[in-house]
């Protein structure tokens, strides 16, 4: 798949520079996608969800419409997700701060980045993992849920009930979440989960916060949001932008209409960081 991707990167002339970012000993893949035009610009650090990966990231269009807007965007496949669990072993946990801080090492080495105007996204899981960067990691300058997070562990706790009503994101998913934070037994695994709410963190986050949900949401509940956005109550400029049925992209991480939340969402990062607006 890897070199699939970078054969069709390749046959397309993408602006992709393929970066390993020095996190604890080892390294961790990403992929830089340079915004457009001269001198140095903003940047936002994307991370993943509990089972994608920095391809697929790529290929929603988030990063090319990014750097349409004057904004560069880092990719990382972080502990957890993509190359680093699949080639590296490198296993998933709730302190995503220490991988975002090292991704921050790295941009403020580039040349081409203003390090005063970065910040952080993540999709589905990372509604867990971006709001927990801003609580802990002051140098971001902003922050994206698509897709909030409140209580995961309860969340987990409910979809493995063979009678739940939420839909799980695999449908292997306690085997997924063993081979995620490689674990032997699912108990093991709850053990880790139960540190992955925003619950305790969310009133430390004092940069601006965008939290993207759908009114649809089978995986994660609206209310979840809810209970997000009036948790993080010293955020500097905090919303909640929510699609409806009626508007489509109102499935989870807008599943149904991806292009409705990539366009918001970027429009809402260029405006923060001092990018170009394309409303």
């Amino acid at each position: 798949m890897l070199d699939c991707f970078r054969a069709g990167a390749r046959f397309r002339g993408e602006p992709i520079e393929w970066v390993e970012i020095a996190y604890e000993g080892r390294s961790m893949p990403a992929l830089f996608i340079p915004a457009e035009g001269e001198g140095k610009a903003p940047c936002i650090i994307h991370f993943d969800g509990l089972d994608v990966m920095k391809e697929w990231i790529y290929l929603s269009g988030v990063a090319l419409e990014l750097r349409r807007r004057g904004v560069s965007t880092l990719i990382v496949d972080h502990p957890g997700v993509g190359e680093a669990l699949r080639l590296r072993a490198m296993h998933g946990m709730p302190e995503i701060e220490r991988p975002a801080s090292a991704s921050i090492d790295y941009l403020e080495k580039r040349a081409d980045i203003d390090v005063k105007r970065i910040g952080i996204m993540a999709l589905s899981l990372g509604g867990y993992y971006a709001p927990r960067v801003a609580a802990f990691e002051k140098r971001i300058k902003c922050c994206i849920a698509w897709g909030a997070m409140w209580n995961w562990h309860n969340t987990v706790v409910a979809r493995l009930n063979p009678s739940s009503t939420t839909k799980p994101s695999v449908s292997h998913f306690g085997e997924h979440l063993q081979w995620v934070f490689g674990k032997r037994t699912i108990e093991e695994v709850l053990q880790i989960t139960q540190h992955f709410t925003n619950e305790k963190t969310a009133a430390n986050i004092t940069c601006p916060l965008l939290l993207v949900h759908g009114e649809n949401d089978r995986q994660i509940p609206l209310i979840d949001a809810e209970r997000m956005y009036n948790a993080a109550v010293n955020s500097s400029r905090r919303e909640l932008k929510v699609f409806r049925l009626a508007e489509t992209g109102a499935e989870h991480c807008q599943a149904d209409n991806g292009s409705l939340a990539v366009d918001y969402m970027t429009d809402w990062a260029a405006e923060v960081l001092g990018g170009r607006v394309k409303r």
